[in-house]
């Protein structure tokens, strides 16, 4: 009875991580065009640092609202999951933002499943299995075809993007190493890896602060979809998904959110790919695509913490 009890809890988390991760797909997908017209208000990294300072306090207060655990767990470990998934992949990503379409650097930062497949093959013992070969294969045949190698004017926001993915997928690798050794109240993690990342954002914004913003009705709204639910909620989903589901598993089912950021910049922005980025970014999509088939088709794997 208690083993039934044991898989009736595992599937029900792994539905939750689902659904998180569909959750995510809106809510990530849409914020690359809310932040790209964000940056039209104000400098890049004062926007980062603003949305950030504002998503500590609102993810604080909701740790005292539902009286969850106010202390750290591993603060060492959540320093680190802060340098990397707040202030590397958010300064990384902003950047990119600020140099080329929002579509575009969508696609490029979450290539951070392939490298959270790398690095969980490494760290984790979550070996690369059968279609998950011709997938990274894929992926990167896509990546070329993006970041456009003979096209040296928009090499260095196409790079900063990919890197962005990599401190992402850096920051996924450490919080399941948390998990196996501590027991991690994922909003307080939230809370705490945002409030040890600020400041980098912060004094990144400081050193290169040009001007106050345009304040308009527009740019109120976009900072509060970017505080309350990019920065804020969704990062809590993630965590979560991450918690209920493999390494893997988490990363790969982000795909659907480059699809959402690049239709929505298409429709919103009027950004429209070239030929090789547009087959680049099929590449890419279609290597996530084949990853979640395998992950659909093997269950058991994505409820392996």
């Amino acid at each position: 009875m208690s083993t039934r009890r044991a898989r009736e809890a595992d599937s029900r988390r792994r539905d939750l991580g689902g659904a998180a991760l569909v959750a995510l797909a809106l809510i990530w997908g849409y914020g690359w065009v809310l932040t790209k017209v964000g940056v039209d208000y104000m400098e890049p990294y004062t926007f980062a640092a603003v949305r950030s300072v504002l998503s500590v306090v609102f993810l604080f207060a909701l740790l005292l609202a539902f009286r969850r655990p106010l202390r750290p767990v591993a603060l060492g470990l959540t320093l680190l999951v802060g340098l990397l998934q707040t202030s590397g992949f958010i300064a990384c990503t902003m950047w990119a933002l600020a140099h080329t379409g929002a579509g575009k650097t969508a696609v490029l930062a979450y290539t951070m499943p392939f490298w959270l497949l790398l690095l969980a093959w490494v760290f984790l013992g979550e070996r690369l299995r059968g279609l998950q070969w011709p997938a990274v294969g894929l992926a990167f045949a896509g990546l070329i075809l993006v970041i456009g190698p003979w096209q040296l004017e928009g090499v260095p926001a196409s790079l900063m993007a990919v890197t962005g993915g990599l401190f992402w997928a850096g920051s996924a690798a450490v919080v399941k190493i948390m998990q196996r050794h501590h027991e991690v109240d994922v909003l307080s993690l939230t809370a705490w890896q945002m409030l040890l990342g600020t400041p980098v954002l912060i004094a990144i914004a400081a050193f290169t602060y040009t001007g106050m913003p345009t304040w308009s009705a527009t740019f109120i709204g976009v900072l509060a979809f970017n505080v309350l639910l990019v920065n804020g909620i969704a990062w809590f989903l993630w965590l979560f998904a991450l918690h209920a589901l493999s390494a893997g598993g988490a990363g790969i089912g982000t795909l659907a959110v480059p699809v959402v950021g690049v239709v929505a910049a298409w429709v919103h922005l009027g950004e429209r790919p070239g030929a090789a980025e547009a087959a680049g970014m099929a590449l890419i999509i279609a290597a996530l695509g084949i990853l979640t088939l395998r992950e659909v088709s093997v269950p058991r794997q994505w409820g392996r913490p």
